[in-house]
């Protein structure tokens, strides 16, 4: 079994960090690329970063220069730095990851069940 856990999600006011992180567990042979998607109450589901296998990052332009996406790839884990937070930020965030199963042969993308964070104005 192959599940991913997003934790650090809560309230913070406007201006201020939050981190959070993605751990991945189960039978893992290989994670590729990895990202976080958000969930604003009334719209859709949306990339907020992506980083490669080999650490390369992207970004939404709406994050640009507050947040930075990370991995540690020894742990299995995604992380979200989170600066500089805005109302508009408050959001589910979900973290993606392809996976390679132990013993198996192709890649999936595997969801989390999603943090909420609150930005207060």
């Amino acid at each position: 079994q192959v599940q991913l856990v997003e934790s650090g999600g809560g309230l913070v006011q406007a201006g201020g960090s939050r981190r959070l992180s993605c751990a991945a567990s189960g039978s893992i042979f290989s994670i590729n690329g990895m990202g976080w998607y958000s969930h604003p109450p009334g719209k859709q589901r949306e990339l907020v970063a992506t980083i490669s296998s080999g650490g390369l990052t992207n970004y939404a332009d709406s994050v640009k220069g507050r947040f930075t996406i990370s991995r540690d790839n020894a742990k299995n884990t995604l992380y979200l730095q989170m600066n500089s937070l805005k109302p508009e930020d408050t959001a589910v965030y979900y973290c993606k990851a392809g996976i390679k199963r132990a013993f198996g042969n192709r890649e999936a993308d595997y969801w989390g069940q999603g943090t909420q964070v609150t930005v207060s104005s």
